[in-house]
Parts: structure tokens; C-alpha cells; sequence
């Protein structure tokens, strides 16, 4: 069973840096577009960041500029570095994955088929 594995999640003060990192079991994130997502309680899920596998990324605006996506092909692993952390930017936060096009990338979670089980961060003020 395909499943992707979010670590570095946490308690942060706001203004602090965490780095996300995914990274699969049973495949390879090569040919594939990612995301993350995020969750907070009592909210929908939402897009974050996507990059292609083709070098392409893109992020939300509320996180532009301070969140950067990046993958690893070596390690197989995607990251998201998220740096001057707000306490809006507490959520579990969720990669996905979906074999693609190089330049594809999703912004809605039913664009991808493929989910971890979450990584939770806290931020506090």
C-alpha cells in the first residue's frame, strides 16, 4: 500500500522556522506533483504549497514569501521549510502526491491520490 510519511511537525513561538518533510513508502516521488495541505480544527482543509516534478512550484498568499517547498529526488523526500511562523499557520498539515506531467501541480486535495496521516503545528503567540 502506497502511503506517504509527514515528520517535523511541533510547538514553535511565533516568528519560529519548522521543516516539514515527506517521503514515501512503496514508491518514488520522481515523477510525481506534490503538495501540502493544511487543516486547522474545525476548518476545511487548504492548498499551501504544490511543486511539480518538473521544478515548478507555487504557494498560497498567505504563505508566500515565507514558506518554501523543495524537493530532495535523491532522498526521495519533499520539504517545507516555513519560517516566521504565525499563530494562523497552526494546523495539521498533510502531503500529497499524484503521478504526473512535469509541469502539472494541484491546488485542490481532490487533485492528488495520494495522502499522509498528517503532521501536527502548533504555534504559539
Amino acid at each position: 500500500q502506497v502511503q506517504l510519511v509527514e515528520s517535523g511537525g511541533g510547538l514553535v513561538q511565533t516568528g519560529g522556522s519548522l521543516r516539514l518533510s515527506c517521503a514515501p513508502s512503496g514508491r518514488t516521488l520522481s515523477n510525481s506533483a506534490v503538495g501540502w495541505f493544511r487543516q486547522a480544527l474545525g476548518k476545511e482543509r487548504e492548498f499551501v504549497a504544490a511543486a511539480s516534478w518538473g521544478g515548478r512550484t507555487t504557494y498560497a498568499d498567505s504563505v508566500k514569501g515565507r514558506f518554501t517547498i523543495s524537493r530532495d529526488n535523491a532522498k526521495n523526500t519533499v520539504y517545507l521549510q516555513m519560517n516566521s511562523l504565525k499563530p494562523d499557520d497552526a494546523a495539521t498539515y498533510y502531503c500529497a502526491a499524484r503521478a504526473s506531467s512535469s509541469g502539472w501541480m494541484g491546488l485542490t486535495p481532490s487533485d492528488y491520490n495520494t495522502w499522509g496521516q498528517g503532521t501536527q503545528v502548533t504555534v504559539s503567540s
